[in-house]
Formats: structure tokens, C-alpha cells, sequence
């Protein structure tokens, strides 16, 4: 896949660490131009660092997703330096805490649904006048299993990334007749990421994929024809059940 992304656009968020950070360094090392977008400035500086030492290229973005008109002056700025965008990650999530439903704090599960659903609809529809200017839009949502399969304690989390699945499809399902945008949801399985380390402390993260080989998967999707509404999975469970936060 050496440089297979020459000339092409990706904006990937979540990218300052974890899986969000792994595949934008895989985006880069393939020839895309990546914009990083994240709340933490130096952890953008650090992946943009180690995507120019590889030969890359990369723009950042600092920006709480969450928050205010953020997401449209994004798409506002990366719209006057580009005509199209190619690679859409939708990688960014909060976890939020492991609790009954019943005891789910109501201001945190605002919070949860604030970024991983309510931020996810702005993000397209910001981006998609450029997505849709794009040869070849492919956009990637990152899911978790308890999204189609809800398990006790991930009730939050859960109804945020099933009605983030529900909300890409339809757009994927929108667009099928209308742009050449596909969509694809995937689930990374156990890899080791802060957010896993959160849910599961105690895992030996040498047990469950890296960042980086579930950034090769990815770009394995990437670089196929898959059609809109795929769906992936990249690793089975470490241990029988635990196997729901990946990002």
C-alpha cells in the first residue's frame, strides 16, 4: 500500500492517542495528507512529529468536539485550503462510567451522547458538501460490540455507539444512490488502548492487539471495494466476554 493515498485528504479524530493516533500515522505513511483532530494539542504535536520523520504529511486540529460551533469552523478551514475530502475516521468517544442504568449519572450520560452521537451527525454534516466532492469518499465509524449485543453495566455506552451505528448507516444509506460516499462501521475488538485499560484494569495489554495492528486491519478495509453499510470486525475477544471497548 505504499503510498497508495498520494493526493488524497484524510481527517481522522480521536488522533492524539490510541487507535485514532496509530491509523492517522498509517494514513500518513500511505501518502494522505491527515488531519489530526483531538483536544489535546500535545498529543497532536506528537503523532504530527513522528507522520513528518516517517515522510508524511499532516495538519492539526485541536478541538473538543462537544463543543460550541467547533466542528463547523473545522470544516470551514479545511474547506478553504481543500476541494474534497477522501478518508473520514470517526474514531473520537467517550466511555463514560460502568454503571446499572438505573444509578447512570444523567449530566455524564449527556456528555457520552453529546460526543459520540450528537458531535458525529455535525461532523457529516459539515464535511459532507467535501465528502461528497470526493472521487471516492470512504468513511470509517468506529463501534464497540455492546452496541448490537448490551451487556450489563455498558448501558450508556452502548445506546451511544447503537444510535451512532444507526445514524451513519443512514447517511450511508442516503447517499448510496446519490455520491460515490461509502460507508463502513467496525469494530475494533480488544486492542490496547487507554480507554480499554479504563473498563478492563488489571489486563496484561500484551495479551490483546496494539494500536498499530489494528491500524493495518483498517487500512486493509481502506484499500478494499467494500460496499456502504459493511461491517467489521478486527480481533476476536482476549478473554470469553470482554471484549467491548477497543478505542
Amino acid at each position: 500500500m505504499s503510498r497508495a493515498y498520494e493526493g488524497k485528504l484524510a481527517l481522522v479524530t480521536g488522533a492524539s492517542r490510541g487507535i485514532g493516533a496509530a491509523v492517522a500515522e498509517a494514513l500518513g505513511a500511505a501518502g494522505a495528507h491527515v488531519v489530526l483532530v483531538a483536544r489535546t494539542a500535545a498529543g497532536l504535536e506528537e503523532v504530527e512529529e513522528r507522520i513528518h520523520q516517517a515522510g508524511g504529511s499532516a495538519t492539526i486540529a485541536p478541538l473538543d468536539l462537544a463543543a460550541g460551533d467547533g466542528v463547523a469552523r473545522l470544516a470551514a478551514a479545511v474547506g478553504e485550503r481543500w476541494k474534497s475530502l477522501d478518508i473520514l475516521v470517526l474514531n473520537a468517544a467517550m466511555l463514560g462510567s460502568l454503571t446499572p442504568v438505573p444509578a447512570i449519572d444523567g449530566k455524564e450520560f449527556g456528555r457520552v451522547m453529546t460526543l459520540n452521537v450528537i458531535a458525529q451527525q455535525a461532523l457529516l454534516a459539515a464535511f459532507d458538501p467535501l465528502l461528497r466532492a470526493s472521487a471516492e469518499a470512504k468513511i470509517i465509524g468506529i463501534t464497540s460490540s455492546v452496541a448490537a449485543s448490551p451487556r450489563a453495566y455498558w448501558g450508556a455506552y452502548g445506546a451511544s455507539k447503537a444510535a451512532f451505528e444507526t445514524l451513519l448507516l443512514a447517511y450511508g444509506d442516503e447517499m448510496s444512490n446519490i455520491s460515490a460516499i461509502r460507508v463502513a462501521i467496525v469494530d475494533p475488538g480488544a486492542t490496547a488502548t487507554q480507554m480499554r485499560a479504563r473498563a478492563y484494569p488489571g489486563e496484561d495489554p500484551a495479551t490483546i492487539q496494539s494500536p498499530a495492528q489494528t491500524a493495518d486491519k483498517l487500512m486493509a478495509l481502506l484499500a478494499e471495494d467494500f460496499p456502504t453499510g459493511a461491517r467489521r470486525r478486527l480481533a476476536g475477544s482476549a478473554r470469553g466476554q470482554k471484549e467491548a471497548v477497543g478505542a
